[in-house]
């Protein structure tokens, strides 16, 4: 095998071979992008539809826009193959905030409302989608509410004193112990005794059995402890927070953050909306435009408990007991606990009540504006996490859960998010993509597209890229308004894409690729191996499922998360032995201890009973932990435990139940259940894979992709062969190339019962995508000859319905065909390889007064940075030579900062893999030209030293070694 294959070379051909996709399937649900589509609608090669195209977050600097200059980058948008843009008022670069007259010029003016009328008025005209941002900044607030109004966030604070057994305190109730808005209400006065057996490290201990209310007079307290030791006396206070949207102001008066755990607080959202930003112009737009109500993650700031006023009442109708006698353990402050009962009470109690703030923001808030945004022509799209709530139960809740490639910590964080999707029977799932911390106009495609690729596995499916700026605003220097850069003074967070980045000239390419892998990723429906039940349904913790991360997926085991509620969706059934049949078809069911809540055993009567009604459908369940002492999660009323355990029992005298002890324990636990992955390899790899099956065609997304974003080793290449579970007994596998948007039938593989066994070579974060389906599918020859199993030539690829084996050496070739027969090929005299040394390079050069033109003849390649002439130029760079190709070949470009595009003879080829940029020449070339372009922070560090002399020359350019990699090809009779 020579290094051109193990490159990756194994599933390219000559473009005169390849084909565009057509349609999924016919028989495909119509309700996913593509699959509707009539056969030869090419939604692969050419993916129209602007659902599928990626997104921006849009930052505007308030209302300091030009709806001229609004209009103008809509074009641009859309131009680079965008399909929408998210509008956001963002400013954290203008650390003067004097310059933004908020009362002209801020969220909600009528200077804004003609900047979103131009903006959708524009798109309407482009085909685009414009998405708005539920108010400034974030979290939610508008102006209308000041800290003291009813909708505004609420947290309660705690206030507390030490009095000796047998003394007096008399006085005011204790006030708060951490400092905050000055208008409190004082709601309740409790007294417990200090018990020093519960105390840890961080948290007094408590005796539960001794707490009483005490009584209060106009705010005084006269109580005399009991003698029996030593006792505090707690006071809680509601206060509002007082909390602002970041980098304000944003309004005049100022906006102030809403309840998001009330209906009050998200019915100011609402009327504030109502009232001031729909003007009439907008709501006619929004019927021609769709698009959907945006809010970003729920970052609530409070140095004390996250709080709403119908709290207790709720608490009470929902978990059936008081709160008042928990909350010495519940409240906090600066987020940390303060008093504790016995460590399981203790864990308990702030389980119930997180769960009842759970169900409060879900239902009250994401529940309420869900249905209010569908009023409007919108849907709603939101990061569900930021606090400790059900984040899976909410992706089902919201039409689109997005998340993040910043705060994410694995692609388990993904997965919570796809399992609520799925189950609910939503199709999209979104990703604040590309944000790193001090990556400002340094951040590289090739960084995104690596981080991005595992993501995609792992069910995401549209990609809102972290960001656009609008062009300018006040105080700001070139290259113009950038929303997060400079950042306290200094480079700032990635990324200003557009028209002021050199690499925006290749941004089609880019586009094109998110947007066929977003087709796939949505065509018919998703598939995963296990559900993984989880009691507390957090995300954004990195925390991932016992076994299946970190040894199942290496494997090729395929798992999300679910949490209680999704088991009451309709789609939660099973059927034919799988749950949720007609969706993900999870094949098992997974339950280890809440990860949460120490790793305890811990499930509800009510998700017992489901599960005994699963193992009796036939479903097979492991149980991982000791589950025959399980208890109930919250605060256990009289004899619930004992009925829980009672249904344990049942559960597993079932035969489709298997209980374990040790991780190690799962694969076989699933083994003996008759449980087999979709995907399956003979070691462990870097893999990740994703299935979607349309009809009867099966879609494979892989990727040799990041489970975190800086792993340790750092990803390899892998080379190793690969079997897919096929829906369709007589189906044969498609390569889908998501750069070029062309297919192929693939030549070599071996068939192995109700999977196709092939292949796979792919380098760091690259990918590639595979269809599985009947003969002729595509617009490919339905009559072939037999297909290949085994060649120790390079490559065999389909000719029409000819085999055909490619080598970049002279010899004979061997090649194995499925019907058993061995066939030898000879191919003639092959150039040698070639290292392309000589360049003429003309280079346009980036700089604050305009392009500055450099024009060199290199002898070698070299980085910009170790060029004198290019030391600190951002640009592009043209790059020419003269070739003499007669036959085929390959170009190998070696290394390349950033992206780039190949000419042959003056031709544009088809735009290049950027993580693998080898591309197929074909036949006759003389002239070649690789354009590169970079990032601006070569130039920046110069232009504005102040600002990003800090950063680190990069190593821009063509680097190589570029290689000219001749080849042959034969027909192989195969008659």
């Amino acid at each position: 095998m020579n290094d051109l294959t193990r490159r990756g070379f194994l599933f390219s051909a000559a473009a005169s071979t390849t084909l565009a996709l057509a349609s999924p399937a016919a028989s495909a649900s119509a309700g996913s992008s593509g699959a509707s589509d009539a056969a030869g609608a090419g939604w692969f090669a050419r993916p129209a539809p602007k659902a599928v195209r990626p997104m921006v977050r849009w930052w505007w600097p308030d209302a300091h826009v030009d709806p001229a200059e609004i209009r103008r980058e809509v074009d641009q948008l859309a131009d680079a193959g965008f399909g929408g843009a998210e509008i956001a008022a963002v400013h954290h670069s203008i650390r003067d905030k004097s310059v933004l007259d908020p009362a002209r010029h801020g969220w909600g003016t009528p200077a804004w409302n003609a900047g979103v009328e131009a903006a959708l008025d524009q798109a309407a005209r482009r085909g685009f989608t414009i998405d708005l941002t539920i108010g400034p900044s974030w979290p939610a607030a508008v102006p209308t509410i000041t800290p003291e109004s009813e909708a505004a966030v609420k947290e309660l604070a705690y206030g507390s004193v030490t009095v000796s057994g047998g003394a007096t305190y008399a006085g005011e109730a204790p006030p708060p112990a951490v400092a905050g808005h000055p208008a409190r209400k004082l709601l309740l006065v409790q007294a417990a005794r200090i018990e020093p057996a519960n105390s840890t490290r961080d948290e007094t201990g408590l005796d539960p059995a001794s707490v009483v209310e005490v009584a209060v007079a106009g705010g005084q307290v006269t109580w005399t402890a009991p003698a029996d030791g030593e006792w505090v006396l707690i006071a809680y206070w509601e206060r509002g927070s007082g909390q602002r949207p970041e980098s304000g102001p944003h309004t005049e008066p100022e906006a102030y953050v809403i309840d998001h755990f009330s209906r009050t607080g998200t019915q100011a959202v609402i009327d504030y909306w109502e009232s001031t930003l729909l003007t009439p112009a907008v709501r006619r737009l929004l019927k021609r435009s769709g698009g959907a109500l945006f809010e970003d993650s729920i970052e609530i700031e409070t140095d004390a408990l996250p709080w709403t006023p119908g709290l207790p009442a709720e608490f009470k109708r929902r978990r059936g007991y008081d709160v008042a006698p928990f909350l010495p353990v519940i409240v906090l402050k600066e987020e940390d606990q303060v008093f504790a009962y016995d460590a399981a009470l203790t864990r308990h109690a702030r389980k119930d009540y997180w769960d009842t703030v759970s169900e409060l923001f879900n239902e009250h808030h994401f529940g309420m504006l869900r249905d209010w945004a569908h009023s409007i022509g919108l849907e709603l799209r939101a990061q569900p996490y930021g606090l400790r709530t059900d984040a899976i139960a909410a992706a089902a809740v919201l039409d689109v859960a997005e998340g993040e490639s910043l705060g994410f910590k694995n692609l388990d964080d993904y997965r919570c998010l796809a399992g609520g999707r799925d189950l609910a029977g939503r199709e999209v799932m979104s990703c604040e993509a590309g944000a790193y911390q001090g990556g400002a106009y340094t951040t590289t495609w090739k960084k995104l597209l690596r981080t991005m690729g595992g993501a995609y596995a792992a069910g995401l499916n549209q990609t809102v890229l972290h960001g656009f700026s609008y062009a300018s605003a006040p105080g700001a220097g070139w290259p113009g308004f950038a929303a997060f850069t400079p950042y306290n003074g200094t480079a700032g967070y990635a990324e200003s894409w557009g028209p002021r980045q050199p690499t925006w000239r290749h941004m089609s390419d880019l586009s094109g690729y998110f947007a066929r892998v977003h087709a796939v990723m949505r065509a018919g429906a998703p598939r995963a191996d296990v559900a993984v039940l989880r009691q507390t349904g957090y995300t954004k913790t990195g925390i991932g499922a016992s076994w299946f991360t970190s040894s199942g997926v290496p494997a090729g085991w395929t798992h999300q998360f679910i949490s209680e509620p999704l088991l009451d969706l309709p789609a939660a059934r099973v059927a034919r032995g799988r749950l949720a049949p007609d969706g993900p078809a999870y094949k098992a069911l997974f339950v280890e201890g809440d990860k949460f809540y120490a790793a305890e055993c811990t499930m509800t009567l009510r998700v017992a009973r489901r599960l005994l009604e699963y193992a009796g459908a036939g479903l097979p369940i492991v149980l991982l932990g000791a589950w025959r002492a399980a208890a109930v999660p919250g605060v256990a009323r009289d004899g619930e435990n004992e009925q829980l355990r009672a249904m344990i029992a049942d559960l597993l005298a079932r035969p489709t139940v298997r209980m374990v002890t040790a991780q190690a324990e799962v694969p076989a636990a699933l083994d003996a259940l008759g449980v087999r992955s979709d995907v399956r390899y003979a070691t462990a790899s870097t893999l990740l894979t994703a299935r979607r099956v349309a009809g009867d065609v099966d879609y494979y997304y892989l990727c040799n992709g990041k489970h975190v974003e800086n792993p340790k080793p750092p990803v390899a290449p892998i080379d190793h062969d690969v079997t897919l579970a096929r829906k369709a007994r007589d189906g044969v596998p498609y390569l889908l190339d998501p750069w070029t948007g062309r297919v192929q039938r693939a030549a070599l593989y071996t068939e192995e019962g109700d999977g196709i066994r092939l292949r796979v070579a792919l380098r760091p974060g690259e990918s590639m995508v595979v269809a599985i389906g009947r003969p002729g599918l595509f617009g490919t020859p339905a009559r072939t000859a037999p297909h290949v199993v085994a060649t120790d030539a390079d490559l065999v690829r389909y000719d029409g319905s000819t085999l055909v084996v490619r080598a970049s050496r002279a010899g004979k070739y061997t090649t194995t065909l499925s019907d058993g027969r061995t066939v030898t090929s000879v191919i003639g005299p092959v150039p040698e390889p070639t290292v392309l040394s000589s360049w003429r390079l003309e280079v346009e050069d980036w700089r604050p007064e305009g392009t500055v033109a450099h024009r060199l003849d290199l002898d070698r390649l070299a980085s910009w940075s170790t060029i004198p002439e290019l030391a600190d130029v951002s640009g592009i760079g043209l790059y020419s030579t003269d070739v003499h190709v007669e036959g085929g070949a390959y170009l190998d470009l070696g290394e390349v900062t950033d992206t780039c595009r190949v000419l042959v003879d003056g031709r544009r080829l088809d735009p290049v893999n950027q993580l693998n940029p080898v591309v197929d020449l074909g036949r006759g070339a003389r002239t070649l030209q690789v354009e590169v372009a970079t990032p601006l922070g070569n130039r920046l560090r110069v232009a504005d030293p102040a600002v990003y002399g800090g950063l680190a020359r990069q190593p821009y350019g063509l680097v190589g070694p570029v290689r000219l990699v001749p080849y042959g090809e034969v027909r192989v009779d195969a008659r």
